[in-house]
């Protein structure tokens, strides 16, 4: 935690551990930036108004090295602050005064969507498929394919749940481009367009009576 409010960090600090967080607090950005250096951290809560560093360029900093979740926790409420912040890398942005209970949530939150990206990451790593989710696009064996919204969103997401089996109502229930009233049928059109597109049909097994499993 990057804190100047050594007294607000205290009550943060306390109200955390009792979840098994460990936290330490730095008052200093530049004492901050130092042990982030050294020190393997999950997650900074990063406040935006410290001394002698804004806390933008602190967030900016971090981000340039290093691929750290970061929560800002300002008091600053100039919509701008939170633009740049986000832009700058940050995941999240609490605006002080919060309950510390809203706090202890969003750092759940964050976590669980960076272990998520950890874990799509270092299943990317030993496939054929890349998923760039930022440009809604996917790339099997180096070569980019031509999907639609909806084939993207199932490709994407059975790449996440590659090796696994995936039903039709999951595809339903996580995929935004598939209207909730799709007939089975409907779908698995939509997969045979994915396995032509992929090139080898092989690649996505249909379980029968329940839905498909992608092959690594």
């Amino acid at each position: 935690m990057i804190e100047d409010d050594l007294e607000l960090a205290e009550i943060l600090t306390e109200f955390l551990e009792q979840f098994d967080f460990k936290v330490r607090t730095e008052d200093d950005p530049f004492n901050a930036l130092s042990v982030l250096k050294l020190e393997p951290f999950d997650l900074v809560i990063l406040d935006l108004t410290l001394p002698g560093m804004d806390g933008l360029e602190v967030c900016a900093a971090i981000r340039a090295r290093q691929n750290v979740p970061i929560i800002i926790s300002s008091a600053r409420s100039d919509i701008n602050d939170k633009v740049k912040a986000l832009e700058l890398g940050a995941d999240d942005y609490i605006p002080k005064p919060y309950d510390p209970r809203e706090l202890e949530a969003r750092v759940r939150s964050v976590l669980r969507r960076f272990e998520g990206l950890k874990t799509t990451e270092a299943v990317q790593e030993r496939s054929d498929y890349r998923l760039d989710e930022s440009a809604m696009s996917i790339c099997y064996k180096g070569r980019e394919l031509d999907l639609t919204n909806a084939e993207y969103g199932i490709l994407a997401y059975m790449i996440k749940k590659q090796g696994t089996v995936v039903s039709r109502e999951d595809l339903i229930h996580n995929v935004s481009a598939i209207n909730e009233d799709s007939s089975n049928k409907s779908i698995d059109v939509m997969v045979g367009r994915i396995r032509n597109k992929l090139g080898d049909k092989s690649l996505i097994e249909s379980i029968r009576g329940i839905g498909y499993k992608l092959l690594r």
